[in-house]
């Protein structure tokens, strides 16, 4: 694995869509989905620049938060169950996967007690898969201006992940139908939301073409979890051999 050649090849793929959308590069953050990869692999990553780190697990973030760089910046984007909202509330800066009214309820439950404000995004399943988390559409307008009165939560976008497709081009309607239904939110709040998460490995440059504000990388910078499972293996037994 060759991180510095990947993230620049990144780097270029997204300066790329940035300009047949006609946008400032700069307008796109770059999140590293490091689940699954050693604390090792992040340091490596953030000597490189990188500060946004995402992970799918509370208790793998945990673990490894401690062992990383303390200026480094930590979201929340796989689903997250109710009896990991505390853990939660202190690992992460933002929890981009608040999928219920009921959820966000109880994040800010717990956030009052501790007396502290998180930073939200809401999760729509865009395309209704069975198998993925997520607002249905229509529920997102249905509870948004209640989730947003909640007074330890700032709802600051919006969250998708979109059907796997060989073909990307097959999910643009999935962002284009976030971006939409984000301005449908931006009425109801009467201000703008300035974060629209969408795009992974294989369809971020599409993303990006329909508006995406931060993607989520992993495979493409990290390169596959399998290979980074093997890595890690292999490292703690050599430590074990010492």
């Amino acid at each position: 694995m060759d991180l510095a050649e990947n993230l620049a090849g990144l780097q270029a793929r997204i300066a790329a869509a940035c300009a047949r959308a006609r946008r400032d590069p700069r307008t796109v953050e770059l999140m590293a989905v490091s689940k699954g990869q050693p604390p090792a692999a992040v340091r490596a990553a953030a000597a490189l620049g990188l500060r946004l780190f995402g992970e799918n697990r509370v208790q793998e973030a945990k673990l490894k938060i401690g062992q990383c760089p303390g200026h480094l910046r930590w979201q929340m984007i796989g689903h997250l169950q109710s009896n990991k909202c505390r853990d939660a509330l202190q690992c992460f800066s933002l929890i981009q996967s608040v999928d219920s009214l009921a959820l966000a309820e109880e994040l800010n439950r717990l956030a009052d007690k501790m007396a502290k404000t998180m930073p939200i995004l809401l999760e729509v399943n865009v395309a209704g898969e069975g198998s993925k988390f997520g607002y249905p559409p229509k529920a997102v307008l249905a509870e948004f201006a209640r989730v947003n009165a909640l007074r330890r939560l700032e709802v600051h976008g919006l969250m998708t992940v979109a059907p796997y497709s060989p073909t990307p081009e097959r999910v643009r309607p999935v962002f284009r139908q976030l971006r939409e239904l984000r301005e449908q939110c931006e009425q109801i709040l009467g201000a703008p939301l300035p974060v629209l998460s969408m795009g992974m490995s294989g369809d971020f440059e599409v993303a990006i073409e329909e508006g995406a504000t931060l993607i989520r990388v992993g495979t493409a910078l990290f390169g596959a979890r399998a290979a980074a499972r093997k890595e890690a293996a292999a490292a703690a037994g050599e430590e074990n051999e010492v």
